[in-house]
């Protein structure tokens, strides 16, 4: 556990993150693979997370020596510029040409980062000539690497991107990922190839190919780190920065900003290899165990792990070990502990792969449940079934990075960048203070040619310019906010793998939820059982202390058909299971001096058990239960009887599709309908004999076979209570305006129940069932509404609140909610797409739902423009988990593979934290760039304003302002944490966005009003003078000549300088205190100690040296003693300053109502699909429809409903058109 929860802390080691990249259309000269030599693009990866285009060059000479050249007359610049943009490094170096014959290729992602990466071709020269008659995968016309080997060289071309070795397939034309077990190979190929194992020479070649199976994370040197940090462009800007410093003489301030600088690289040196060792640490552990593996002729012998290659074969010995690699088991059986993958710790039961003769790849045949025949690497094999006393085999079929658990390694080292909008905002905005950089440049250059300035003075101080108007700590800044807010995090017992997806969780405004284990309690209680005597139900059964069932099939189902075994004393398995199976008082034998792994699961009556006339029941043969086929089989004995028994549980819906019809009775569907209306977990039980004669083996039984005509047995009822903090959190979100949504595997009735009780949707609120079939011979796809209200409670109907994508909520006039079936739901997105949006508008229950159609769900919310998140805690929910904006696993084990976020506490309380967090952490964002932003306008003014008097600010004065002020600022503001509560509306998602920019602008021109007034009256007042700076305080009949000691002023202290290092910094002050934003988003200011602390200290210390009147220091400052008037003067411009700031920051810029109306007059409409759709939608007095059923037919092409014609490009069909039964229509016109 605790190596489990180690690799989820390793999550913050990343791969360098670089900026949006321009993309350059023109050099790509095709954009479909194919065979022709002139084609010079492919697809890597289509389809998956890592989906790369791919184009080839060929380095030419004369290219590179010009580039040499380039490197020595730019000392070393233009080597930066390719470091930082490899495309560059390849478009100078080479030229395109076709991927066949390239030596360099470019990668460029396929998402909207286009990220570009170099990689080199190299060979691999696996056999020579002579040997290539000896080894059978010359003759496999599926193996990659015949497919690979270019003649008569006998070699094979590789690139190796992200720890992954791609080869070039000759014949298809394209890179192929090698370490992989072909996925061609049907069932019976997997057997008859590499059943018995490959001969030491294949096994040779392949390790050459494919490389080691290790999973290696190289522990990377220090100076390496080192090197990488000093080229980051941020350093590399600071070093500029800190030389123009040095350059004008300001040694203290720069010897300061140095000393930072150095600590921040060490730090994050420091930070990143103690990363790299863990992450090395756990995972080397894995790389060197010593496995079993077959031979071609059938001898086995140890190796280590690190030397297999796909296609060999490990014997499972039936001890616990971490499995090295990813295997198809073949023969017999194991339970295995996936809880790396799953998030759930209870014992999986595995299969062997069928030996069925097609031709059909054995994926494609296994179907969605091809992972019951699949081991994973890093899951723990906890015990083997053997075959009539064979061995356990495995074929390796992934090996290294390829595995799951390479995977996982794979996504803490490149982790996928977040296309949030704040990231490209923060890149549009640099470019914008880049702007006005320039015209300070060019006020600089004109100034100081007017003043008849050196040369050298007048470019130095011009590229000053730059580095005080362009903030390169503003990525720090809010990388900084992002760490706080993990922090945070982490201390409520959330863990995060990708860091910046935490800005996008403040802007979710749809969380969909998992049932079982999540809204509602992960253990179920027994509560009794309907028997069928095949023509009706009997009275229930209901299970109390000293009512135990009499023997029959019913019971041998009950203490049958489930998975659970016994683990280290204890019985363990699937919560449903161990419930069923307590409630009939029987025991698992549990045969500790046997070896275990040669016997079956066997089950007899326990010491509470009623008398039962047999001794127990071996389980001889087991179907897992799989979420696609939403039922599980077993194939029993009675002890010391021949005939076999069949017993099978699942869905009541599914089960009875494998019963003979006239076993089930007649009120099915209302008895069912009876049980999930009350909320309860429903399951159907059926059973059926086998003949013994027939079947000696019931390893080789097929599924297909044993499920059929079946003998329905009953209904399992099983109660499963909602968790104590589901209707809270529930409430919360409501409140908050954030919808909520059930996607669940359990039965449409019981979700619908558990979605009114747990407070989803208001009792009072009409819910809508949606039931579509597909079209069955000459009967076209229909799609049925049937709608259900209940009483209205106390006389009168809540007003329930929708949600503004611009924040803004009004009152929905139909209050009604979709639920649907995953059938249905797949009916919808298969025959009626265009209905699809619409009902997801106001979807709420998805039952039956499998792990890809939540998966899907989901992207279609994200495609209507939701921010959709995902809470869930099992194995079915990871691909959900992964595809939402904010996936949140709860579960101390890692479904963490799948999800960004992991949450130690087992209910949804975390889902409102981290929305809390995710908004505080967006909005401080925002507060963080404007502070920054603005430090380098005012700083930019004050310098443009002392630049027209040929003078600037001291040491002293960037100390108290860059150090004291702004550095401070960027640490402690981030400190402030989540407001408490949800508001009823999100942050704004845009950092350009009109009260943002308003609101820098406005400051921009305060400030700029203030200095300028500051600086023109400073040079008016009658003791100014540019000589004497001393005498302004001495009193009338006094001059500074009358002093004993003549004092020769430094070269930055003057009036002008005094004068507005304190209006400057007082502003600095001003618009820290201002941009701190509190509610409703964090927590107000006080709230936050440190920063409250800190602005009370700086303000407290600008004032002291400003009215102190000490004369050491003022020298120590490098400022001069001005006339106490004069400093009050300045004192009232700063506080009318800071209150025409304070008073337009909050009644205007953060005065939401405000903006509201101002959406209204001007007509303002979100541009979201589904606010749009929403809009349609209420002018629509057609929709919802209910009560009625929708059929679709051939006609023209389009849709026809009363007559009126909807084009619906998304259907090929030549016609098509709607008849319904009622009246309504179905669309609105």
């Amino acid at each position: 556990m605790k190596k489990v929860l180690d690799l989820r802390e390793c999550c913050c080691l990343t791969s360098e993150n670089t900026g949006l990249d321009p993309i350059n259309e023109t050099r790509s000269s095709a954009m479909t693979t194919n065979q022709d030599d002139t084609d010079n693009h492919i697809l890597l990866n289509p389809g998956e997370d890592n989906e790369m285009d791919v184009f080839g060059y060929r380095t030419v000479w004369w290219r590179q020596v010009l580039c040499i050249v380039g490197y020595i007359f730019s000392l070393g610049v233009l080597l930066l510029v390719f470091y930082w943009k490899p495309e560059w490094d390849v478009w100078c170096h080479c030229v395109p040409c076709s991927l066949k014959k390239a030596n360099v290729t470019l990668l460029r992602t396929t998402d909207d980062f286009k990220k570009y990466s170099k990689k080199n071709v190299w060979w691999v020269h696996p056999f020579t000539e002579g040997e290539k008659g000896k080894f059978s995968i010359m003759s496999d016309e599926k193996s990659l690497i015949k497919k690979s080997l270019i003649m008569p060289e006998h070699r094979i071309r590789c690139i190796r991107v992200q720890k992954i070795r791609y080869v070039w397939n000759t014949l298809e034309a394209r890179f192929q990922k090698i370490g992989v077990l072909e996925e061609e190979y049907s069932c019976s190929d997997v057997h008859s190839k590499f059943g018995s194992g490959l001969t030491n020479e294949e096994q040779e070649i392949r390790k050459q190919v494919c490389g080691l199976n290790a999973i290696e994370v190289e522990i990377v040197p220090i100076w390496k780190l080192l090197f990488k940090e000093v080229l980051n462009p941020f350093y590399i800007f600071q070093a500029f920065a800190l030389s123009l410093w040095l350059a004008t003489g300001y040694i203290e301030f720069s010897v300061v900003l140095i000393i930072i600088t150095v600590l921040s690289m060490a730090a994050t040196v420091y930070n990143l290899r103690m990363q790299s060792v863990k992450l090395h640490n756990l995972v080397e552990s894995h790389n060197s165990t010593m496995v079993t593996i077959l031979r071609k002729n059938g001898v086995t012998e140890e190796v280590e792990s690190r030397y297999l290659v796909p296609g060999d074969v490990i014997v499972l010995t039936g001890k616990k070990f971490y499995l090295p690699c990813d295997t198809i088991l073949i023969t017999g059986g194991c339970i295995v502990n996936e809880g790396m993958l799953t998030g759930e710790s209870i014992p999986v039961t595995k299969t062997s792969l069928p030996n069925i003769e097609n031709f059909v790849p054995w994926k494609i045949y296994s179907g969605e449940d091809y992972k019951r025949h699949v081991l994973f690497c890093g899951t723990e094999v906890i015990q083997t079934r053997p075959p009539n006393n064979g061995l356990v085999k495995a074929v390796v079929l992934r090996t290294g990075f390829n595995t799951a658990k390479g995977d996982l390694v794979r996504s803490i080292l490149y982790p996928k960048p977040v296309n949030f909008k704040l990231h490209r905002d923060v890149l549009r905005f640099l470019m914008g203070l880049m702007a006005i950089s320039v015209v300070g440049v060019i006020y600089t250059v004109i100034v100081y040619i007017q003043n008849a300035a050196s040369a050298k003075d007048t470019v130095l101080w011009s590229l000053l310019v730059i580095t005080v108007s362009v903030p390169a700590a503003l990525p720090a800044a809010v990388t900084v906010c992002i760490l706080y807010s993990q922090m945070r995090l982490q201390k409520n017992g959330i863990f995060c793998l990708s860091a910046q997806r935490i800005n996008m969780c403040g802007q979710l405004n749809i969380v969909c939820f998992d049932k079982t284990g999540t809204l509602t309690e992960d253990g179920m209680e027994l509560w009794g059982i309907v028997p069928s005597n095949g023509k009706c139900f009997q009275d229930v059964h209901i299970f109390t202390p000293g009512t135990s069932l009499p023997w029959g099939p019913l019971l041998g189902a009950m203490v049958s058909c489930h998975s659970l075994m016994i683990l280290d004393g204890a019985v363990c398995g699937d919560p449903l299971d161990l419930k069923m199976f307590e409630g009939t008082d029987w025991k698992i034998q549990d045969n500790e001096e046997q070896d275990v792994s040669t016997q079956n699961v066997i089950v007899k009556p326990g010491p509470e058990a009623e008398p039962v006339p047999v001794e127990g029941v071996v389980l001889l043969h087991q179907f897992p239960f799989s979420s696609s086929l939403q039922r599980m089989s077993v194939v029993a004995q009675v002890i010391g009887e021949d005939t076999l028994l069949v017993f099978l549980k699942g869905a009541p819906e599914m089960v009875v599709q494998f019963c003979k019809q006239e076993t089930v009775p007649s009120s099915f569907p209302t008895e069912l309908e009876h049980y999930t209306l009350q909320g309860f977990r429903v399951i159907a039980l059926a059973y059926k004999t086998l003949n013994n004669g027939t079947y000696l083996d019931t390893k080789s039984l097929e599924r297909e076979e044993v499920e059929s005509d079946l003998l329905f047995l009953g209904l399992l009822i099983m109660e499963n209570k909602l968790k104590p903090e589901t209707k809270s959190v529930l409430h919360e979100l409501n409140a908050a305006n954030i919808r909520t949504v059930m996607i669940t595997g359990d039965n449409l009735q019981t979700a619908c129940t558990v979605g009114k009780t747990s407070g989803m949707f208001p009792r009072s609120s009409k819910l809508i069932l949606v039931d579509a079939n597909a079209p069955e011979g000459d009967s076209p796809a229909s799609i049925k509404w049937q709608t259900i209200e209940d009483n209205i409670e106390n006389g009168s109907k809540p007003q329930d609140l929708n949600i503004d994508i611009n924040g803004s909520s009004y009152h929905k006039p139909k209050d009604f909610h979709f639920a649907m079936s995953g059938k249905t739901y797949q009916v919808v997105v298969d025959h009626f797409p265009e209905l699809l949006p619409k009902i997801l508008l106001n979807g709420t229950i998805f039952a039956r739902m499998s792990p890809g159609q939540k998966s899907n769900l989901i992207e279609e919310f994200q495609k209507i423009d939701y921010y959709a998140g995902m809470c869930g805690d099992g194995a079915n929910d990871c691909g959900a988990l992964k595809v939402a904006h904010a996936g949140i696993s709860l579960s101390e084990l890692e479904a963490s593979v799948a999800s960004p976020f992991t949450s130690k506490t087992p209910n949804i309380e975390c889902v409102p934290k981290l929305i809390k967090e995710g908004r505080n952490c967006l909005v401080t964002s925002f507060c963080v760039f404007k502070y920054v932003a603005m430090y380098a306008m005012i700083e930019l003014i004050c310098l443009m304003l002392l630049f027209w008097e040929q003078t600037i600010l001291g040491n002293r004065h960037y100390l108290m302002q860059d150090v004291a002020i702004t550095i401070t600022v960027s640490l402690t503001m981030s400190l402030t944490g989540p407001a408490p509560v949800l508001a009823p509306y999100r942050p704004a998602g845009q950092l350009i966005s009109p009260p943002l920019l308003l609101s820098m602008v406005l400051n921009f021109i305060f400030s700029l009003i203030v200095q300028t007034i500051g600086f023109t009256l400073v040079q008016q007042q009658p003791w100014y003078n540019e000589t004497d700076i001393f005498s302004a305080c001495l009193p009338p009949n006094h001059t500074a000549f009358t002093n004993t000691e003549e004092k020769e002023p430094l070269a930055n202290q003057n009036f002008l300088s005094t004068t507005m290092w304190f209006i400057s910094g007082m502003n600095l002050i001003i618009v820290e205190f201002v941009f701190s934003k509190g509610k409703p988003f964090r927590q107000p200011l006080y709230a936050n100690y440190v920063f409250s602390f800190m602005i009370a200290a700086q303000l407290a210390a600008y004032i002291f040296v400003y009215f102190a009147d000490i004369e050491s220091v003022y020298q120590a400052m490098e400022l001069i003693c001005t006339p106490y008037y004069w400093r009050g003067n300045v004192f009232i411009m700063v506080a009318v300053l800071f209150a025409v700031s304070y008073i337009v920051e909050e009644a205007f810029i953060e005065n939401r109502n405000l903006w509201l109306t101002i959406k209204r007059i001007f007509n303002y409409k979100s541009k979201s699909q589904y606010k749009r759709l929403q809009r349609m939608l209420e002018k629509d007095t057609n929709w919802p429809p209910e009560n009625r059923t929708d059929y679709l037919s051939h006609g023209t092409r389009g849709e026809y409903i009363n007559g009126q014609m909807y084009e619906n490009p998304a259907f090929d069909y030549l016609t098509e058109k709607t008849i319904y039964e009622p009246k309504e229509n179905m669309f609105p016109v």
